[in-house]
């Protein structure tokens, strides 16, 4: 590994937390749509519509954060470390739709994303 550690795992914990914004915002801009989608026409209605919603964009503008760090990472660590970690989406996801989104969360869902927190902890451990 060519960066310290700590480091990466933080530009990782950022860009995950962009994609998080970026994902919550995407599902709010669908949800106030509604989906009452069975025809081509009625795609490219909701495509329209999709985009004319401020939301949309700030997400995209996350994504591109998001990648522009993912970048930067991959340009500094090796790739099977950074993709392990890259992980955290999973967690944040989760919290994100528990807590903010108000989706019910199963247990058998915490119970895998607390295995992705032992494995990224092992895998941050073991690249020391």
């Amino acid at each position: 590994m060519k960066t310290n550690v700590l480091f990466i795992i933080s530009l990782i914990v950022l860009a995950a937390s962009f994609d998080t914004i970026n994902q919550l915002l995407l599902k709010n801009s669908i949800n106030s749509l509604g989906s009452n989608i069975n025809s081509i026409k009625k795609v490219i209605v909701f495509i329209g519509k999709l985009l004319l919603i401020p939301q949309v964009w700030i997400g995209f503008f996350f994504c591109c954060l998001s990648l522009g760090i993912w970048l930067f990472v991959l340009s500094k660590a090796d790739l099977n470390f950074a993709f392990c970690a890259d992980s955290m989406h999973y967690i944040f996801i989760a919290l994100a739709s528990r807590f903010i989104l108000k989706e019910k969360v199963g247990l058998w869902r915490w119970v895998g994303t607390a295995s992705i927190i032992v494995g990224i902890i092992l895998l941050t451990i073991s690249n020391r």
